[in-house]
C-alpha cells in the first residue's frame, strides 16, 4: 500500500518561500510511468493542480503557478518537494502530495494534507 506524508512548516510569512516535502513509503518515486503531484486547496474553493514529476524527473506546472513553484525530488530517500516562492495570503490552503498513474492520468494515492496558512 503506497502511502504519502506531507511535512513542512504550517506558518509562512507574506513574500518567503513556502517548502512542503512529500515522503512516500510503498511505492518506488521512479517506478515507471507514476507522476507524483502536488495539489493545494485554498478554503472554500476546490483542487487546484499545482505541478507534478514524473517518475523520470520530468516536471511539469500549472501555467498560473509556474513561474512561483518549483518540484525536485530525492530519490535515495523517496522523497519529492514543493517550493512556492513569493507567496501571500492567498496561497492559504491545504495542500496534498499525490500520485497519479501518469503525468496525465488521475491521481489514485493521497496524503493526508496539510494546512499551510501565509500570515506575518
Amino acid at each position: 500500500q503506497v502511502q504519502l506524508q506531507e511535512s513542512g512548516p504550517g506558518l509562512v510569512k507574506p513574500s518567503q518561500t513556502l517548502s512542503l516535502t512529500c515522503t512516500v513509503s510503498g511505492g518506488s518515486i521512479t517506478t515507471s510511468y507514476y507522476a507524483w503531484s502536488w495539489i493545494r486547496q485554498p478554503p472554500g474553493k476546490g483542487l487546484e493542480w499545482m505541478g507534478v514529476i514524473a517518475y523520470d524527473g520530468s516536471t511539469y506546472y500549472s501555467p498560473s503557478l509556474k513561474s512561483r513553484t518549483s518540484i525536485s525530488r530525492d530519490t535515495s530517500k523517496n522523497q519529492f518537494s514543493l517550493q512556492l516562492t513569493s507567496v501571500t495570503p492567498e496561497d492559504t490552503a491545504v495542500y496534498y502530495c499525490a500520485r497519479a498513474i501518469s503525468v496525465v492520468g488521475t491521481v489514485r494515492y493521497w496524503g493526508q494534507g496539510t494546512q499551510v496558512t501565509v500570515s506575518s
